[in-house]
C-alpha cells in the first residue's frame, strides 16, 4: 500500500485505484481475502484516519470500481472537509427490491434528493445533510448497531431475525408483508401440531425457532437462502416459512398459507450512540417524513354552500380542527374548505350534496404539517 501526497492511497501496483480522497475518505478493497462481512462488506468501521473516515468495501463486488469513479469524477465528497462530513447523517438502505423503491419514494416526497443508482455504494444528498449507504437488507441491522450507519430502513422481519442492538425509531407503514408457514395444497392441515417432526425450509430460522418453541412444536428447521418456495417440490422440506405479500408466489408453487407467524413493515432503526448534532438532523428528517405520511390518503376539499346550511355541513365534516369558511361575493353563499380521509370521501360527499353544497373541488395533498 502506498500513500501519495497524503491525499491518494493505492492498494498496490496491480490495483492502481485511488481509494482515499482529499477529505481523508478511505474506501479500500482487500483483493483475494475471500472474507465478507455479513455478505456485503469485509469491514465498514468508522474510525479517525487521515482526519476523516475509514471505510473498507468488499473487493469482490463491482462497487469497488464504482467507488473509484465516485472519488475521482468530481462529486461533492471529493471536496468535502472532515468537519462537513462529521455533520452528515448516514442512512443504510436496501440496494434493490420493493423496500428500495418505497424508501426512495419516501425520500423524494420529503424533498431529500438522492441519486438512486444501484451501481454506487455510497451517495450524498444534494440538498440535505444525509448520505445513503446501499446494502443488502440483512446487512442493515448490523451496520446500524455497529455504528457503520447512524440509521437504517429495514423490514421488521429482518430486524427481528438478526436480533441486533439498535433502537426502533419509527414504524413507517409501507412495504408491508407477513411471515407465514405454508405447505403443499394437497395436504390436509390439522393445525400447528402438524409441523411436529416435519422439516421446514426458511431464511428466518431464529423467528421460526422462537415461534415453534413458544408453541411446543419440535420441527427440523432447515436454513436456506433464496427460492425457499421450491423446497417442498424438490423434496427438500415438508413445508416452508417465508415472506408472503400477495400469495401469488405460493400459489405458483402449489403451496398454501396455513399459519401467519408475524406481520412486518418497514422500520426506521437507529444507533443508540448518535450525538446531538446527528439527532437534530434526524429530527428534521422525521418532521418531513411525518408531513408526507400525514398527507397520505387525504384530500383537500373546497365547496360553495348556502350560509344557512353552514352548521349542518360542518357537522358532517370530520376536519382536522374545524373547516375554513370564506365569504363570497354573493352574501347568501360562502366557500367551505376542509381535509377529508379518502376512506370516507364518497360517503361524506353524498351528504354534502344533499345539504346543498355545490361546485365541489377535490385536490390531492402532497404534504401536511399538523
Amino acid at each position: 500500500m502506498q500513500i501519495l501526497d497524503n491525499k491518494a492511497i493505492y492498494i498496490d501496483s496491480n490495483h492502481p485505484i485511488p481509494v482515499v480522497n482529499s477529505a481523508g475518505i478511505l474506501l479500500m478493497g482487500l483483493p483475494g481475502t475471500g472474507k465478507t462481512f455479513t455478505g456485503t462488506l469485509i469491514a465498514l468501521r468508522i474510525i479517525q484516519k487521515f482526519g476523516g473516515l475509514l471505510e473498507i468495501a468488499d473487493s469482490k463486488r463491482s462497487d469497488l470500481y464504482n467507488l473509484k469513479n465516485y472519488l475521482v469524477n468530481g462529486e461533492k465528497r471529493v471536496s468535502a472537509t472532515p468537519n462537513q462530513i462529521a455533520r452528515m447523517l448516514r442512512i443504510a438502505v436496501q440496494s434493490k427490491g420493493r423496500l428500495f423503491d418505497d424508501t426512495m419514494n419516501l425520500l423524494a416526497e420529503a424533498d431529500i434528493k438522492v441519486s438512486s443508482s444501484k451501481r454506487t455504494l455510497l451517495v450524498q444528498s444534494s440538498n440535505f445533510p444525509l448520505e445513503v449507504l446501499y446494502l443488502r437488507d440483512d446487512d442493515i441491522p448490523q451496520s446500524v448497531a455497529n455504528g457503520v450507519a447512524d440509521i437504517g430502513i429495514v423490514g421488521e422481519n429482518e430486524f427481528i431475525e438478526k436480533g441486533e442492538d439498535a433502537q426502533i425509531i419509527s414504524h413507517l407503514g409501507f412495504s408491508k408483508c407477513r411471515l407465514s408457514l405454508a405447505i403443499p395444497k394437497e395436504i390436509h392441515y390439522t393445525g400447528l401440531q402438524w409441523f411436529n417432526n416435519k422439516k421446514i425450509a426458511t431464511s428466518y430460522p431464529n423467528i421460526l425457532r422462537s415461534f415453534m418453541n413458544k408453541n411446543g412444536i419440535r420441527a427440523d428447521i432447515h436454513e436456506i437462502t433464496g427460492s425457499v418456495e421450491i423446497s417442498p417440490g424438490i423434496g427438500l422440506a415438508d413445508g416452508i416459512f417465508d415472506i408472503v405479500s400477495s400469495g401469488s408466489t405460493l400459489a405458483s408453487n402449489n403451496l398454501r398459507e396455513v399459519e401467519v407467524v408475524m406481520k412486518s413493515e418497514a422500520l426506521l432503526i437507529g444507533n443508540w450512540k448518535m450525538d446531538d448534532e446527528k439527532h437534530n438532523i434526524l429530527n428534521d428528517m422525521l418532521f418531513r417524513f411525518e408531513a408526507v405520511r400525514s398527507a397520505q390518503d387525504k384530500k383537500y376539499v373546497m365547496m360553495n354552500a348556502p350560509k344557512d346550511k353552514i352548521a349542518d355541513i360542518t357537522n358532517v365534516l370530520p376536519g382536522i380542527k374545524s373547516p375554513t369558511i370564506i365569504p363570497l361575493a354573493d352574501e347568501e353563499w360562502c366557500s367551505i374548505h376542509t381535509v377529508l380521509d379518502e376512506k370516507r370521501f364518497w360517503e361524506i360527499i353524498g351528504k354534502l350534496k344533499e345539504l346543498g353544497a355545490q361546485g365541489i373541488l377535490v385536490t390531492p395533498i402532497e404534504k401536511m404539517i399538523l
